[in-house]
């Protein structure tokens, strides 16, 4: 039988797995050595090749040794998976680590090739929905809107 390479959706069941096992060298597996990674929101973010993969993930586990990643939804079309995130865990200093967001992964010869990171720490500390919509729209005018002081 011929060896098949794994789909978008095996590499996403793959890298959590090796997440959850705090298997480094099992998360770099999964990407392409000239992966790219677009963090549209924080653009300089963004970075090209596994060898970063690596090092974020050296970083992270050992700073939250009980992590646990969940993909909570997911949409597959051909090469690309749309999936939904929580990591959820317990920082060295004992403070809660909860992060959520959307990955879209793109695969290509058993590999990662690209992905678009919305993934941000989940805050709880900033206000509803007005409070927001007001830092969006008067951020540094000094103005006020009814209800704001």
């Amino acid at each position: 039988m011929p060896h098949s390479e794994p789909g978008v959706a095996e590499l996403v069941a793959r890298v959590v797995a090796a997440t959850n096992a705090h298997d480094v060298d099992g998360i770099v597996s999964c990407f392409a050595p000239d992966y790219v990674n677009e963090t549209p929101v924080h653009p300089l973010r963004g970075f090209r090749g596994r060898e970063q993969v690596r090092l974020n993930w050296e970083r992270i586990l050992p700073a939250v040794p009980d992590l646990r990643v969940e993909v909570t939804a997911s949409v597959v079309d051909g090469n690309t998976a749309w999936t939904e995130w929580e990591h959820r865990g317990t920082r060295l200093d004992g403070t809660p680590h909860l992060m959520r967001g959307v990955m879209i992964f793109a695969a290509a010869g058993g590999f990662f090739t690209r992905m678009r990171f919305y993934l941000e720490t989940v805050e709880q500390s900033t206000g509803d929905v007005n409070a927001a919509v007001y830092r969006i729209v008067h951020a540094g005018s000094g103005s006020h809107w009814k209800g704001e002081s």
